[in-house]
């Protein structure tokens, strides 16, 4: 969600090493008020997560991170007066060696001196946040809106921040990436560009000029892969076969449905602007259920989380008498990672063949569109 025109004609052009060595983050806290006792921090080391923490004592801490570099590195800190807030988190990028970090008055005021990829994912910071300053304010109101439950209001905001984000993406990420494909965060703007539903035919060129060293990290990698996963699941595909268990446990299959146009949903309980969403998607199903129209819900609900109890409890109570199906292993669902789904509400619509004929209709667009198909 950020993005401005860079004009960064410096000539740049960072060597992106595949191989994984280490980074030593030695970190120095100035002018920060409150007690911080410990810092976490996370980062990728090809397909896992690394999460740990690290004491803060006299007002430093050092961090050893092993992957491939340069590394984005997440960093809180936890303290009484400042537990989630938004200058108690930052995120830095690290180079192979020795990194000095440095926050001055609050946490996330924090720079990196030897980190040249640091300092290039500054300058991108830095032209997001006029973007992010009209985003907060054009939100501030949301919570009102929705409490009263004015979908007219809530509706014009979704849509007015959607224009900002897509300008931000234009102007700042594509812009960057279009300017400096050697950038050891060229990788970053352009996943930062893509977003959840990746328009394969803007983005995979731009994955194309990127170095092969950059493309061949575990992080190019992945990028590839959803490439992949979005020209699979692209409007005109024929939807990718699954079969998950039903709110019962008896395995449906996509095929199944085959015959008929199908709404598959992606949803869950705790997925607040899907339970919103839900009413729309009640009304759609109501008028055309009976005009070869159905709709198969997958749910994202967490086992662990005691999802099967708050799965069953929001069918009811939002009144979803349509199929449903899930594994409730939460972001780790198998369909929704078939799928490449990253955030929710999500939806694709398949017509009887089984293509896919759009995709994340909400509210009216979706029984116009509807309605344009069944006659």
């Amino acid at each position: 969600m950020k993005k401005i025109l860079l004009s960064l004609s410096l000539g740049l052009s960072f060597a992106v090493s595949a191989q994984t060595t280490t980074a030593i983050i030695k970190g120095t806290l100035k002018n920060i008020k409150e007690e911080v006792p410990f810092l976490f921090y996370s980062y990728r080391n090809g397909d896992d997560v690394v999460r740990d923490s690290v004491p803060v004592k006299d007002a430093m801490y050092t961090i050893s991170a092993e992957a491939e570099m340069p590394l984005m590195v997440n960093l809180s800190i936890i303290s009484p007066s400042k537990r989630g807030a938004s200058n108690s988190t930052a995120s830095i990028f690290v180079e192979k060696g020795v990194n000095t970090a440095v926050s001055i008055d609050s946490f996330s005021n924090i720079s990196v001196k030897e980190s040249k990829a640091n300092a290039e994912y500054s300058k991108l910071k830095s032209d997001i946040k006029p973007f992010q300053k009209q985003m907060r304010e054009l939100t501030a109101e949301y919570p009102k809106y929705r409490e009263a439950n004015d979908t007219a209001a809530m509706r014009k905001v979704e849509e007015g921040y959607e224009v900002l984000q897509n300008q931000m993406n234009e102007e700042v990420y594509g812009a960057y990436v279009r300017k400096n494909p050697s950038s050891p965060v060229a990788l970053y703007a352009l996943g930062q560009y893509a977003g959840y539903d990746i328009d394969v035919a803007k983005i995979e060129p731009l994955y194309n000029t990127l170095p092969a060293a950059a493309r061949g990290t575990a992080a190019g990698q992945r990028f590839g892969k959803k490439i992949a996963i979005a020209k699979a699941t692209a409007i005109g595909a024929i939807a990718p076969e699954f079969s998950q268990a039903d709110t019962s446990g008896k395995m449906v299959s996509l095929a199944s449905f085959r015959g008929k146009y199908v709404l598959v949903d992606f949803w869950a309980s705790w997925c607040g602007p899907c339970r919103a969403e839900n009413p729309n998607v009640v009304a759609a199903f109501d008028k055309y259920k009976d005009k070869n129209f159905t709709v198969l819900g997958v749910s994202l609900d967490d086992e662990e989380r005691d999802g099967q109890k708050k799965w069953l409890a929001a069918i009811a109570k939002d009144h979803l008498t349509w199929t449903h199906v899930s594994d409730l292993k939460f972001w780790d669902n198998a369909v929704a990672k078939q799928y490449g789904i990253q955030a929710i509400p999500q939806n694709l619509l398949l017509d009887p063949s089984g293509k896919i004929v759009a995709k994340n209709i909400r509210g009216e667009e979706l029984q116009t569109k509807l309605e344009e198909l069944i006659k």
